[in-house]
């Protein structure tokens, strides 16, 4: 279809997998969408992703301020600034990626982001994604904030007044949306619902016997480059 003209719509996660980069490479528009509730409880990956830690899946986490009452949205969240968390983080991945293939290459470059002194775990996160997609090949012209959006509706709603508002014809999702996505209202509005189906690629893990999956896309750039990462997720490909 040379008209299609696709739509992703994401959350600004902490540190994203590589399925998150896999879906704004095929996108045509990529809405972070920052302006919708945050959970009062519960994990939630804005804040938390997996890493290799002593050769483990462990998580890694942003501390954030919960001393609020009443909602708020991911834009109005605060980072816990009073925890030495950067240098913490910091440490933990030079120990345990030091011995990377790409650890001199990459690290610096993360370096510079987990130092951002920010408070805004929106702004936080958004720079991050951006910042690692121009490492990865990735066009981030196609980068749209939501909260700059005047959409209206929730659910699934708000996500088809958001493909409509930046020009979509078409919406990619990706997987777990069954909970809360009413795949119907797509096509009644007129728009073609794509599923991202991703295939987690498979790249040598330096402290990993077998291979972990899911992973923060940091783990992918120290073992494999900026580069190879890239062109695994397919930085010039898209759904046309």
């Amino acid at each position: 279809m040379p008209d299609r003209k696709v739509v992703a719509i994401h959350q600004p996660n902490f540190f994203p997998w590589l399925g998150y980069f896999d879906k704004f490479a095929r996108a045509d528009v990529f809405v972070i969408l920052d302006n919708v509730q945050f959970p009062k409880k519960g994990a939630t990956w804005s804040n938390r992703a997996r890493l290799l830690l002593e050769g483990r899946p462990q998580w890694m986490t942003m501390p954030i301020v919960r001393a609020y009452h009443g909602v708020r949205s991911v834009n109005e969240m605060e980072i816990d600034n009073t925890s030495p968390w950067r240098s913490k983080l910091l440490k933990t991945l030079e120990l345990n990626y030091k011995h990377a293939p790409h650890f001199s290459q990459v690290f610096p470059v993360v370096a510079e982001l987990v130092k951002n002194p920010t408070s805004s775990l929106a702004e936080y996160n958004r720079s991050a994604i951006e910042s690692l997609a121009i490492g990865l090949g990735l066009d981030t012209s196609k980068l749209v904030v939501g909260s700059e959006l005047e959409a209206e509706g929730q659910a699934t709603d708000l996500l088809i007044a958001i493909v409509q508002l930046v020009g979509g014809t078409a919406y990619l999702c990706g997987g777990g949306t069954s909970r809360y996505q009413e795949d119907t209202k797509f096509a009644a509005a007129g728009l073609e619902l794509i599923y991202q189906d991703f295939q987690h690629p498979v790249y040598p893990q330096k402290t990993s016997r077998e291979f972990v999956p899911g992973l923060s896309v940091i783990d992918a750039l120290m073992n494999y480059s900026f580069q190879s990462t890239g062109a695994m997720i397919g930085a010039t490909r898209s759904t046309r």
